[in-house]
């Protein structure tokens, strides 16, 4: 963990390297205090050497307007360190999370990811900066604190250091019960950002169904567990700083009583026995310091290893020897699948499918029976446990997954429009395309007309997810995405289910326009916009029970004729 820690600071390393020499430098010139009190008091003072008396006092300014300077390096140079490193990381995390699968955010709330990137990698940037400073700081200062006050009385200083293994041993019983309780405290803050996340982008609903009450209770009871895991921590921390503090205070009674003997018995000078209480500060602020850096270093660690188990889940590889997929026909083959998100239970099994190029192929069932897992598969969002699925007769599994995708147009139930204008949610199905491109694709998806009665017309801001949008608005801006796009095979996933009648007739001229020449997978409830596909299979508890044309379905008298039955009573 230490080693890739370490390795985000290889790209700063000079400016490291400047920031730890100006921290030696400051611990160094700390010590100088007490040296020029010590010759002033046993010296200066004594002989009247009012010359020198100046001279030293003007030396200390010089030191501490040089010590001014280089705090002010420290504390700049060095938080920048620390960002530069936090944001390296948070682009790595990013980056990182684009290329996991599907099952990892079937399992992950988008609050908690997000914890990780924010409060965690904060944490972390402050151990960054602060942590070999800290360390190097006060190292230096207890170090060379030690061997001054050795020059000074051996005696009384080995008595002030043999205190020093209680606070070692203190901070040793300590540690783990601070980690845990950090670790615990982060997990319930993340839960607190996953519940304000989907509270906040609930809203809506919640003011529908005036379940505003029981939001709050659900908030509230991940609040609480923030406050008892923070309560365990702060405990912990709290016993960690009181017997420390109060071990460090004991140096003040030690030496004050064994100092003050000294000095009865002759073997210390007021001048020597002075400085010695002078130093032993310098000696007490480090050790201090160190302490606090306990808190900050728990906290760092934490959130590293929370960085770590992202960063560690195995992305999504494509296969040792994987080609780009080119000049895609459409025809597209599942021989004997067998699958299933858990292991459990499988949604398809020994599935066998052939779709023609440019054919449209509807697939219809029961809810649960397999046909979004099927829509799932050829993208390779999934993969299959057994069997293979081919592209123009090749395994999908010997292509990268990005060149696959390339040549696949998807259109859900559920449109995921971004925060960003209309033509930028266009431009999503192909990012170089020019505006002329961009016009040619709303228009053939029916959305142009209402984009230009806008004030800002394509530059009109869509808000989140869409919500300044209606949902017919919504599927038609999805279509020209894919329209841009240009896919060769097309995947329609119940892309009306969730529209009114009339505005499903009007969404299905510009689906029926995008379908032209691409072969074509339909997933639909409503079996009335399946009607002229070119073949119609039927799947059940992942299996197909019945496959062909409309009316073949309609005369074998099977469940698709039930169904068909069913809706048509109801329409």
């Amino acid at each position: 963990m230490l080693k890739r820690f370490f390795s985000y600071y290889k790209p700063h390393k000079i400016m490291f390297i400047f920031d730890m020499l100006a921290s030696f430098a400051v611990s160094m010139l700390g010590l100088l205090y007490p040296i020029i009190t010590r010759n002033m008091l046993n010296d200066s003072i004594l002989n009247k050497e009012y010359d020198m008396i100046i001279i030293f006092g003007c030396l200390l300014l010089a030191i501490y307007i040089i010590r001014m300077l280089l705090n002010y390096f420290i504390q700049y140079q060095g938080h920048m360190i620390g960002v530069k490193m936090q944001a390296r990381m948070r682009s790595d995390m990013f980056n990182h999370l684009q290329t996991l699968p599907y099952k990892f955010y079937d399992n992950h709330e988008t609050g908690k990811i997000m914890s990780r990137m924010t409060s965690d990698l904060n944490d972390i940037s402050e151990l960054a900066h602060h942590g070999p400073e800290n360390v190097l700081i006060s190292g230096i200062s207890i170090i060379a604190s030690f061997i001054y006050l050795m020059t000074i009385n051996v005696y009384l200083t080995l008595i002030i250091f043999v205190c020093v293994p209680f606070l070692i041993i203190i901070s040793m019983l300590v540690r783990k019960k601070m980690r845990d309780a950090f670790m615990e405290s982060r997990k319930s803050l993340a839960q607190i950002n996953a519940s304000l996340e989907s509270s906040i982008s609930g809203i809506r609903v919640t003011k529908a169904f005036t379940n505003s009450k029981s939001e709050k209770e659900k908030f509230e009871k991940g609040n609480e567990w923030f406050v008892s895991s923070r309560r365990k921590a702060f405990k912990a921390m709290g016993i960690f700083h009181s017997t420390s503090t109060f071990v460090t205070e004991v140096f003040n009674v030690v030496v004050l009583i064994a100092g003050g003997l000294f000095l009865y018995s002759g073997a210390i000078g007021l001048g020597d026995y002075t400085a010695f209480i002078v130093s032993i500060n310098i000696f007490l602020a480090p050790v201090r310091q160190l302490i606090m850096f306990m808190e900050q270093y728990q906290n760092g660690v934490t959130g590293f290893k929370r960085f770590l188990e992202i960063m560690e889940t195995q992305p999504e590889k494509d296969k040792e020897g994987a080609t780009a997929i080119d000049s895609v026909k459409g025809n597209i083959r599942f021989e004997n699948v067998t699958y299933g998100y858990n292991e459990n239970k499988d949604v398809l099994k020994n599935f066998s499918l052939e779709v023609k190029q440019g054919q449209i192929f509807a697939l219809v069932g029961p809810s649960g029976g397999g046909k979004t897992t099927v829509c799932h598969l050829i993208p390779r969002f999934y993969d299959v446990e057994e069997g293979a699925i081919y592209i123009d007769d090749v395994n999908v599994e010997d292509v990268t997954r990005e060149s696959l995708r390339k040549n696949i147009g998807i259109v859900q139930q559920d449109v995921y429009l971004f925060n960003a204008s209309i033509r930028d949610n266009i431009l999503y199905g192909r990012p170089d395309a020019t505006d002329e491109e961009v016009i040619e694709a709303a228009k053939r998806a029916n959305i142009h007309e209402y984009v230009m009665t806008l004030q800002d017309g394509y530059d009109t801001v869509i808000g989140e997810r869409g919500v300044k949008l209606s949902g017919g608005q919504k599927q038609r801006l999805s279509i020209a995405r894919v329209f841009l796009k240009n896919p060769p095979i097309l995947i329609l996933d119940e892309a009306t289910s969730a529209l009114d009648n009339t505005t499903e007739i009007l969404i299905q001229q510009s689906l029926d326009e995008l379908c032209k020449g691409r072969t074509t997978i339909v997933v639909a409830h409503r079996l009335s916009t399946v009607k002229n596909a070119d073949e119609i299979a039927v799947i059940s508890d992942g299996e197909i029970t019945e496959r062909g044309r409309h009316e073949e379905l309609i005369k074998n008298n099977g469940l698709y004729a039930t169904l068909y039955n069913l809706q048509f009573r109801e329409e």
